[in-house]
């Protein structure tokens, strides 16, 4: 377009809409048929020093410029640019011909610091979200004060529904193939589509106002100052790229004293400025940008592939869908660009969109199913692509430090999502859970851990790795901690040790620096572990913190890393458990006991893990082996005590039913409980003088929940159990039944289907008291089962376990003495 302003001097002004390939194009063309003398582009001026590396080979879009207030790295602003923008292909242009190149927008040292005054996120500053050109689905026409969507009301005016459909017909399949055979479009004067939509500007603008952002009249005088100087400078055989919105307004003319009054006592702050990799999702709209476009991969085919992008991009397709195991042949293919092609006739369209293509892929390559076109939409349509820049590139020393670190450790950043497993017990694998948990305590959170499919060993770890383009500011932002990664997550650790108010925190921070393997800010972190867990008097504080700095522990050992103080705490936080939960249990309601039922088992896989750890398998007995004493016998201790606990919990009638019952449970695991001891609480808890709703509810902490989920098992194995409840089930009265059925049935429609049938053939058959053994009663037959224990079989399997377990004699006698 030219665009020109009314005086008719040379400045051509191309006006373009934000990461549009028919745009670009268009650029080129006017760009080669001027041949200007200097190039000016909407943009930060600070970013003029950072032109030259466009042109480096390191260079890859899609790429953004990031802008972020030196003291406050959270304040940031991107400017982003893909291969198919408008301004990125002026600015190859520029530098491919040696033209020099000026940005002309509002100083990013202005705009972050209105932006802070006006209390918004950096992401929606000026940089991201030029108004007028691309705003959000949904933005319409209306009066001055509202913001204007020219793209929308354009294809409205034109009759068109869709404002993405238009731009397409229009702009973007211009010289894109404009037909099946990829010929090119035949216009002469590449000037004169910028021409028309200056014009068509300049209406809406008039019947609209300026209905852009209230910062607009602020960078348009900016940009009349820099186009001004610009002429000075290389005269009047200048162009100018910058959205469609603002022609109009450079075109028209102004005094310098006019914009200079509506520039004077702009804020101000220190600002740095980088490229940063973007990627192709964050282009896209339903990203949240504002500048988005709908299909980024899209108009990148469409760029790059100008002749017959129909079948190029149908071709592309069916691989995609091939490497998913669909069969797809080139017959697919052809049968589709035919109907693609068909369809775009039908519908009056110069070329196939993504409408049409859609429309194909489904009927043809989809059978008719809408699961090809969603794999197409997240793989081509938007695309996973991320650009890269040149090492040399201005950032941070800690970005500097990261590169290093993912060079050395071979972990790439990639755009897409990626599962990796990492084998602790190689040096490399355990460096990159270094990293990666150092990233998460600052709050980079390129990783993030998931559950492993090998194994829950502590030797292996799972992450989800996706490398984000907001992470550089993350990054910039953790600058203040330190100029490496070690020393930054370090810093971060102690200070947030000081600063923690409750024992959680302090925990979870304890637990992340064993995992990043920060000893320097561990001595700190235990301090403050130790100051809060000696404040804090509730017990449930207590209990939820327990698991956490076990499995700190657990982690430390598989790392190396000596958690002997961690240790400590540990089993000092474990005793004040022991003292303070029985209290606790007193006077609860439903919600109270359930809560406090999951501190139960918490706490008493901690003490397991706990007294596992401190009592590692021994060797074999032999002449050499040294008597052990002291604090080694430190483990049985605690979970002798840990026993009572459960054990007075068991008998004590004020606990609530589900409490007693679980703890029941857990003593029965534990083998805690002597001959008969379950049957003795079983009976107890569902004895007459016992409410309904009570003994439901030591049912469902008896039988029910926990890890295991082998309570119906339990039952279907011992006849003397299940006697019991069907027993105290038949005997509940008819007005409490109603309460107790809820209960009652959380607890069973937990177990399997095949069980549940078990236990409901054995009440059916009734129980049987026939002894298998006269030497051993308790040896019952149960229907459906063998004639009871077969001792010779089941010793013959104990030397396989002492070998599986790694037990020496004496641990073999104890599982002798067990079977027996």
């Amino acid at each position: 377009m030219s665009g020109r302003p009314a005086d008719g001097h040379r400045p051509v002004l191309l006006g373009v809409r934000h990461h549009g390939p028919g745009s670009a194009r268009a650029v080129r063309a006017a760009l080669e048929r001027c041949a200007p003398a200097a190039v000016l582009i909407e943009g930060p001026p600070e970013a003029d020093a950072l032109v030259p590396l466009a042109a480096r080979d390191g260079m890859r879009p899609p790429v953004a410029l990031l802008a972020h207030v030196e003291d406050d790295p959270g304040r940031a602003a991107f400017w982003p640019l893909a291969e198919f923008s408008p301004e990125w292909v002026a600015l190859r242009w520029a530098l491919e011909h040696d033209v020099p190149v000026r940005f002309i927008d509002l100083p990013a040292a202005h705009s972050l610091a209105m932006t802070q005054d006006d209390g918004a996120p950096g992401e929606e500053t000026p940089g991201e979200g030029t108004p007028g050109e691309d705003t959000p689905d949904g933005a319409a026409p209306g009066p001055a004060d509202v913001r204007v969507d020219p793209i929308r009301a354009l294809a409205e005016t034109a009759g068109y529904d869709d404002p993405e459909r238009w731009w397409e017909d229009v702009i973007e399949h211009r010289g894109a193939g404009g037909t099946t055979t990829g010929g090119a479009h035949t216009e002469t004067d590449p000037l004169a589509p910028f021409a028309a939509l200056a014009e068509a500007m300049a209406a809406l603008r008039e019947a609209y106002g300026d209905g852009g952002h209230h910062h607009d009249p602020l960078r348009e005088a900016h940009m009349r100052l820099r186009l001004r100087a610009a002429r000075k400078e290389f005269g009047d055989d200048v162009a100018v790229v910058c959205g469609a919105w603002h022609v109009p307004a450079l075109a028209h003319r102004t005094t310098v004293a006019a914009d200079r009054q509506l520039l004077k006592g702009l804020p101000k702050a220190k600002v740095a400025m980088t490229w940063v990799p973007w990627t192709h999702r964050r282009l896209s709209r339903h990203s949240g940008y504002g500048a988005g476009i709908a299909s980024p991969g899209w108009y990148g085919h469409l760029f790059s592939a100008p002749d017959r992008p129909v079948e190029r991009w149908l071709t592309e397709v069916a691989g995609v869908l091939r490497e998913e195991d669909y069969a797809v042949s080139s017959a697919h293919v052809i049968e589709a660009v035919r109907l693609a092609e068909g369809l775009a006739t039908v519908r009056g369209r110069p070329l196939a969109g993504l409408t049409e293509l859609d429309d194909a892929i489904r009927a043809v390559m989809g059978d008719g199913t809408d699961a090809p076109s969603s794999l197409i939409h997240d793989r081509l349509v938007v695309g996973e692509v991320l650009g890269q820049v040149p090492d040399d590139a201005p950032a941070v020393p800690l970005q500097r430090d990261l590169t290093r670190s993912q060079r050395t450790l071979r972990l790439k950043p990639e755009a897409l999502e990626r599962e990796r497993e990492l084998d602790l017990r190689k040096d490399t694998d355990a460096a990159r859970s270094r990293l990666l948990h150092r990233l998460r305590l600052l709050g980079i959170s390129w990783g993030e851990p998931a559950h492993s499919r090998a194994g829950t060993g502590t030797f292996r770890e799972t992450w989800r790795l996706r490398w984000e383009p907001e992470l550089a500011v993350r990054v910039a932002e953790a600058g203040i901690w330190g100029t490496t990664v070690h020393a930054a997550a370090t810093a971060k650790a102690t200070t947030e040790a000081t600063g923690a108010t409750s024992l959680a925190e302090v925990t979870a921070l304890a637990e992340h620096c064993l995992l990043a393997e920060l000893p320097d800010a561990l001595p700190v972190v235990m301090r403050a572990l130790a100051d809060r867990a000696a404040l804090d008097t509730d017990v449930g504080h207590l209990a939820q913190a327990l698991p956490a700095l076990v499995r700190s522990v657990r982690y430390g050992d598989v790392r190396g890393t000596d958690a002997t103080a961690l240790r400590d705490v540990a089993t000092g936080l474990a005793e004040r458990v022991f003292v303070g939960l029985p209290p606790a249990c007193l006077g609860l309601d439903a919600d109270g006991a359930a809560d406090l039922r999951g501190h139960l088992d918490a706490t008493h896989r901690a003490v397991a893990l706990l007294a596992q750890e401190e009592n590692p398998p021994q060797p074999p007995a032999g002449p050499h082996t040294a008597h052990r004493t002291g604090p080694a016998a430190r483990p049985a201790d605690l979970r002798a005590r840990w026993a009572t606990v459960l054990r007075s919990l068991s008998e004590r009638d004020t606990v609530p039913g589900l409490l007693r019952g679980r703890a029941t449970r857990l003593l029965l695991d534990e083998g805690a409980l002597t001959d008969g001891g379950a049957e003795r609480l079983m009976g107890l808890a569902l004895s007459p003088g016992t409410a309904p709703t009570d003994a439901a509810g030591w049912i469902e902490g008896f039988l029910g929940g926990g890890d295991s989920g082998d309570g119906g098992m339990l039952l279907v194995h011992d006849a003397r159990l299940l006697a019991l409840l069907d027993g105290w089930l038949t005997g509940v009265p008819d007005t409490a039944f109603t309460d107790v059925l809820p209960l009652l049935r959380r607890t069973f429609a937990a177990y399997e289907a095949g069980v549940r049938r078990t236990l409901g053939e054995l009440v059916r058959r009734g129980p049987t008291t026939t002894a298998a053994d006269p030497a051993h009663p308790a040896d019952t037959d149960a229907p459906g089962f063998g004639p009871g224990l077969d001792r010779d079989r089941a010793a013959a399997v104990l030397p396989t376990l002492r070998l599986l377990l790694g037990l020496g004699q004496h641990g073999f006698d104890d599982l002798t003495e067990v079977a027996s």
